[in-house]
């Protein structure tokens, strides 16, 4: 099995690096032409043939993983990532489980809104259609693999995945599923394509070929979306932290408070929608803290908070101003106890990543203010900012949270991977 892997391997880079990535490009510029007229019932059939594949090479996916699992322990590979890489069978289950659940969503594509009649006779309106070619590149998850091209393949698009080089054994057995599900169906092997090498350039290449590539989705650590933004000349659609802040005001429910508060601390540690700076109105910190402090104690949370924070509650640590710009993804919280709603908004902005913001209030004029003074992809009232993702937004699935202000923002589903073109119908019109 290893050897077979490492001609894979070198088969994948007999030609250089950039001729590879080009053929892999060529293929999908001309796969998504097909796949941007095919029907939702192909779309489906895909879909639910990938799911059939899987599970008859669940073996097959479990030898592969096991050679990636066993070369990264070999090489040291965090614990955490380690967890990620493993498919178990129970992960296996799920990743079917979500080709079901994206084949039961609706369908955008052809979708035509805002039809209307000019006054010179002709109909406009908005057709949604796919993006063209998605290049995502993402890390240690392999079953990020099967997550991607669903939602590429529902919404219209070809897709070439790039994931992480501790993953490609496993990622290569996926793919062949991929590829055997999509003949089943009729529709092109290289609607989905995984790239073979674990050559770095590979990276490169994808993200500098705008005639092949409409748009790149980086899944990762911060270096990685951070090189890709300053590198790519495909749009990129990206979010580099989730320093998400809940603001406590002094017309909060104290009960709402403290259930909201701790729960999106301690729901998750390790994800881009919980709470990572805490701000609380002096008028209720006396009130609303020292509970809070107790059942973050409890947990195993840090605290770290200003001098204000610091004298309500003894032993904790203080806030540095770095504090205020980290994403923790850790049992480690900032707090800061605020004059007001207006200090609160001005601390947001000047600190938030434009993730997911809350306010705890019960006054209906403060929480409009809130929302619409507070520029983030998410602002909530009175809820967990766990709820900022794309199953909780009724999206069935995302391939990830967009903080850009264009094309798409927040949790991006199939409409995200869509965009939108002008359509004109008319009955022999001409312009006098």
């Amino acid at each position: 099995m290893q050897q077979t892997t490492d001609n894979q391997d070198h088969a994948a880079v007999e030609l250089s690096v950039h001729d590879y990535m080009v053929g892999l490009g060529r293929n999908a510029r001309a796969a998504s032409r097909i796949m941007m007229a095919a029907t939702t019932q192909q779309k489906n059939d895909a879909l639910l043939a990938i799911g059939d594949v899987l599970n008859e090479q669940r073996e097959a996916i479990a030898i592969a993983n096991a050679i990636d699992v066993a070369k990264g322990e070999a090489n040291g590979l965090d614990p955490a990532l380690l967890d990620r890489l493993a498919l178990t069978p129970e992960r296996i289950d799920s990743m079917i489980e979500g080709l079901l659940q994206v084949a039961a969503l609706r369908d955008p594509c052809g979708e035509i809104t805002d039809l209307s009649y000019r006054p010179s006779g002709i109909q406009i309106g908005k057709m949604r259609v796919p993006l063209g070619v998605v290049g995502i590149i993402y890390e240690s998850r392999p079953n990020v693999t099967i997550d991607a091209a669903s939602l590429c393949l529902k919404s219209g698009n070809a897709t070439i995945l790039r994931g992480g080089s501790e993953a490609i054994n496993s990622n290569r057995a996926i793919a062949k599923c991929i590829s055997a599900g999509l003949a089943k169906a009729g529709l092109p092997a290289t609607s989905v394509q995984v790239v073979e090498t674990t050559d770095r350039a590979a990276v490169g290449e994808l993200i500098t070929m705008p005639a092949y590539v409409d748009v790149i989705v980086p899944r990762g650590g911060r270096s990685l979306i951070e090189r890709i933004a300053n590198e790519s000349r495909v749009s990129v659609i990206k979010h580099l932290d989730g320093i998400c802040h809940v603001y406590i005001d002094d017309n909060a429910d104290t009960d709402k408070a403290f259930d909201i508060a701790l729960n999106s601390k301690t729901h998750r540690y390790g994800v881009c929608n919980a709470m990572e700076t805490l701000l609380v109105a002096e008028a209720v910190a006396a009130q609303v803290l020292p509970p809070l402090a107790a059942a973050y104690a409890e947990k195993g949370v840090e605290l770290r908070g200003c001098s204000a924070t610091q004298a309500l509650l003894p032993g904790i640590n203080a806030a540095t101003e770095s504090d205020w710009d980290t994403e923790y993804l850790a049992p480690v919280l900032s707090i800061k106890i605020v004059a007001g709603m207006d200090e609160a908004i001005d601390h947001i902005a000047a600190h938030s990543s434009g993730h997911t913001e809350c306010i705890v209030t019960e006054n209906y004029s403060k929480a409009r203010q809130f929302l619409a003074r507070v520029d983030s992809s998410s602002v909530m009232v009175n809820a967990s900012t766990r709820f900022a993702d794309g199953f909780q937004y009724g999206l069935g699935a995302e391939i990830g949270i967009s903080t850009d202000k264009i094309h798409a923002r927040g949790p991006v589903g199939l409409e995200g991977l869509t965009s939108q073109k002008w359509i004109v119908l008319g009955d022999g019109h001409i312009l006098a």
